[in-house]
């Protein structure tokens, strides 16, 4: 696990506390931009480059250095950086891990910015408390996942005469028993830490978004070991009954070909899938793609997001880079360009995916986070770092993980399990 040397960080950062406010571009400054990111090759490697040409041909320097691998190798050179007093002007980073890198180096405080682009008012609040720690924005999310997508194989479903995705959980575990029936693996998902963490929020999530919010976000004791919880470990193991007995240790992608066929029926996945699935040769109408089972009957959208946070810089062309930075990421040009390339929604609730270049799964994804906003019913997803910080969300996974792979544990241990893991990592 990645763990922060607060006193050698800010060892490192000292110097660089007395830089002023984001500056204004002034005079003939050309706008330059350092930029850490872990997006090197595929669909997201592809957006970051559009995005640094974009910057360019605003009359920017792009320079950005990709690390790629975990997020902890990533991490490592942000940690690098810092300690000799020379970070990026911006780098990747999520979740929880805003505020507490925010607390050992300085960062730019962009409210302004935000204010003048009436960006807080398009982004979803739960999304937006994350960006701006002690009341300030420091950091800009640029695009949105879905993590409670449901993808069915077209051929799956023929083979079992079904024609319509189930809208609730016992609608899915019948279907899943029509599959199996007919010799289809019903669940295609992979057997890694995130994809087991994945599968239980998606459970959770779909049984009560209330519950998911007190327990995974809000860490309430009561909630953790409330029937809701329960039951969520109970679907969580029906998912593993239905997997590949030799998922342990194999990224979903593995799958996808069996999918495609009809010899897997349903992966719950995130709408990244759709990019991959497409990069794999196969095309929308081998699969059908909507909300993963919500029993209440409402939109609920379990989110995951990318952003970067701004890093304080004395020197102006790097000050003049992060405000025509700031105003890019947060534009509905740069926006649509970049979820249209990575299979993304935009952070934006009012953009217009009506038009080309958009999949039905991304407009359907926005629609519904939309109505989930409005229906108090949007999460942030534990399993992409998003509800709680590294170390926390760590220890239950490995809970989630372990319950996943391991029979022997009843739903009832698991719960309790998961909530004495909260109460020894807070």
């Amino acid at each position: 696990m990645f763990t922060i040397d607060r006193r050698g960080l800010m060892a490192g950062a000292a110097s660089l506390l007395a830089a002023p406010h984001l500056a204004r571009a002034q005079g003939s400054v050309k706008p330059r931009l350092t930029l850490i990111s872990q997006w090197s090759a595929g669909s997201d490697g592809a957006a970051i480059t559009a995005l640094g040409r974009v910057f360019e041909q605003e009359g920017g320097v792009w320079q950005h250095s990709p690390v790629p691998g975990f997020t902890t190798e990533m991490m490592n050179k942000l940690r690098a950086d810092i300690l000799a007093g020379n970070p990026p002007a911006a780098s990747q980073l999520k979740g929880p891990e805003i505020a507490a890198w925010s607390r050992i180096a300085p960062t730019v405080d962009l409210t302004e910015e935000v204010k003048a682009a009436g960006y807080e008012e398009v982004v979803a609040p739960d999304l937006a408390k994350l960006h701006k720690p002690q009341g300030k924005w420091i950091a800009l999310p640029l695009q949105i996942y879905r993590t409670n997508t449901l993808f069915v194989s077209s051929k799956a479903m023929a083979r079992v005469g079904a024609t319509e995705l189930p809208t609730t959980w016992e609608a899915f575990n019948a279907l899943a028993g029509k599959m199996q029936a007919e010799g289809i693996t019903p669940v295609a998902n992979g057997g890694i830490r995130w994809d087991d963490g994945m599968k239980f929020e998606i459970a959770l999530a779909g049984i009560s978004p209330a519950a998911y919010r007190k327990a995974i976000m809000e860490l309430d004791d009561d909630a953790l070991r409330g029937p809701e919880v329960l039951a969520a470990f109970q679907q969580l193991r029906r998912f593993a009954n239905w997997m590949d007995p030799a998922v342990a240790g194999q990224h979903y992608s593995v799958f996808l070909p069996r999918f495609i066929k009809g010899e897997m029926g349903m992966l719950m996945m995130g709408g990244w899938a759709q990019g991959v699935i497409r990069h794999n040769g196969f095309d929308a109408g081998d699969y059908m793609i909507g909300q993963a089972p919500v029993d209440n009957g409402k939109p609920a959208f379990v989110l995951n997001a990318d952003a970067f946070i701004f890093w304080r810089s004395k020197e102006p062309d790097l000050q003049a880079g992060q405000k025509l930075f700031a105003k890019l990421v947060m534009s509905k040009r740069v926006q649509e360009m970049y979820s249209k390339t990575t299979g993304s929604i935009p952070v934006r609730t009012d953009m217009d995916l009506s038009g080309e270049g958009w999949s039905e799964g991304q407009r359907e994804a926005a629609r519904s986070l939309n109505e989930s906003v409005k229906a108090n019913q949007a999460v942030l997803s534990l399993a992409h770092n998003m509800a709680q910080s590294n170390q926390l969300t760590a220890a239950m996974i490995d809970v989630l993980t372990e319950y996943v792979h391991n029979k022997a544990v009843t739903p009832e241990q698991g719960r309790q399990r998961l909530a004495e893991a909260v109460e020894s990592a807070r």
